[in-house]
C-alpha cells in the first residue's frame, strides 16, 4: 500500500493536477490513509474540475486501485461542489417536467382548454427566464459589484436555479389563475372576449398589484444581506415578481387573449370527458322573490274631517 501511495503522489504531481504540498495521515488502526492532494485552480473552476476528473478517472485507478481489496474515495471542497452540481444538473428535467406537467394538467382541467394552460406556461416561463438572465448579468458578469456590495465568484449558487424555479412558477400561477377566473366569469356571462378581458384585468388589478409591491419590498430586503446566495435569491425573486405582475401579467396575458379570442376556449372534441369544474351557469334562471304588494289603503294616510 506504501507503494501504491508513493506511486499516487508522483503520478498527481507529474500528471499536472497537483500542487505541494501533498500529505498523509493513518488512522490508529493503520485501516484507513488518507493523502490530501492540493489541485489547481480556484477550487470550483474549469481547472479544478478537470484536475478532478483526472484524478478520479485515471491516477486513482492506476494507483491505488491495483491494490486488491483497497476502496477509494475522493472528497474535499472541489469534489463536493463538482458532485452537488452534477446532482443539481440530473435533477433539472425532472423537476422541471413535473412542475410544468402537473401545472398543464391543472389547468386543463379548471378552465377546459387547451390554449390556456400552453399560454399560461410559456408566461411563467418567460419570467423566470427574464430573472435567471438578471442573475448572470448581476452575480455572474460582475455588474453592479459596488450597488450590491458583493464579490462575484462569476458563477450562481448551484441550487438557486431549481428553487426559484419552483418558487416563481407557483407565484406566477397563482396570480394568473386568479385573472383567469374573473376573464372566464365574463366569458361565461356572455361578453364577448374584448369586454372579459377588460373587465377581469380591472377586477383584478388592485389585488394583484398590492401583492406584488408586498412581494417585491421582502424579497428586496435579501438583497441586504451579506451572503452572495441570499443576495442572488432576493433579487432574482424581486425580479421575476416585478416582471410577472407588470409586463407579464398585464400587458402581455390581455394583449394575447384579446387576439385569440374564441381560439383562448378551444378544447378538443376527444377531450369533452373532462369533468365540468367551477361555477358555471346552469343555464335556469333563479325566480326572483318578490314581496307581495299592499292594497293602497293601507299604505296611503286618509285625511279624516274634524267634526
Amino acid at each position: 500500500m506504501k507503494a501504491a501511495v508513493a506511486s499516487l503522489k508522483r503520478e498527481a504531481l507529474a500528471s499536472g493536477p497537483a500542487r505541494q504540498p501533498i500529505h498523509s495521515e493513518v488512522s490508529p488502526d493503520r485501516s484507513v490513509i488518507r493523502v490530501s492532494i492540493p489541485l489547481v485552480g480556484t477550487g470550483t473552476d474549469a481547472k479544478s474540475n478537470a484536475a478532478l476528473a483526472t484524478l478520479r478517472n485515471r491516477i486513482l485507478p492506476e494507483t491505488v486501485g491495483t491494490v486488491e481489496g483497497v476502496e477509494y474515495a475522493v472528497t474535499g471542497d472541489t469534489a463536493a461542489s463538482h458532485d452537488w452540481n452534477e446532482a443539481m444538473k440530473s435533477a433539472v428535467p425532472i423537476v422541471f417536467g413535473f412542475v410544468l406537467a402537473f401545472a398543464f394538467l391543472l389547468l386543463l382541467v379548471s378552465f377546459r382548454s387547451l390554449v390556456i394552460p400552453v399560454k399560461a406556461i410559456l408566461m411563467n416561463l418567460l419570467s423566470v427566464g427574464a430573472a435567471y438572465g438578471v442573475l448572470v448579468w448581476i452575480f455572474q458578469d460582475g455588474h453592479g459589484q459596488g450597488l450590491f456590495g458583493f464579490h462575484s465568484t462569476h458563477a450562481i449558487t448551484s441550487w438557486l436555479p431549481i428553487f426559484m424555479f419552483v418558487l416563481l412558477f407557483g407565484l406566477s400561477m397563482d396570480y394568473h389563475v386568479f385573472i383567469l377566473n374573473r376573464i372566464r366569469e365574463g366569458h361565461l356571462a356572455g361578453r364577448s372576449t374584448e369586454r372579459a378581458v377588460s373587465d377581469g384585468i380591472k377586477s383584478s388589478a388592485g389585488t394583484v398589484t398590492a401583492a406584488a409591491v408586498v412581494m417585491v419590498m421582502v424579497f428586496l430586503t435579501f438583497a441586504t444581506l451579506s451572503q452572495v446566495s441570499m443576495k442572488e435569491a432576493g433579487i432574482g425573486l424581486a425580479t421575476a415578481v416585478l416582471i410577472d405582475a407588470t409586463v407579464v401579467r398585464t400587458v402581455l396575458l390581455p394583449a394575447s387573449m384579446k387576439l385569440l379570442g374564441k381560439w383562448n376556449w378551444y378544447l378538443p372534441t376527444w377531450l369533452n370527458w373532462i369533468p365540468k369544474i367551477g361555477h358555471e351557469p346552469s343555464g335556469e334562471p333563479v325566480e326572483a322573490q318578490v314581496p307581495p304588494r299592499r292594497p293602497l289603503a293601507d299604505t296611503i294616510p286618509v285625511l279624516q274631517p274634524v267634526a
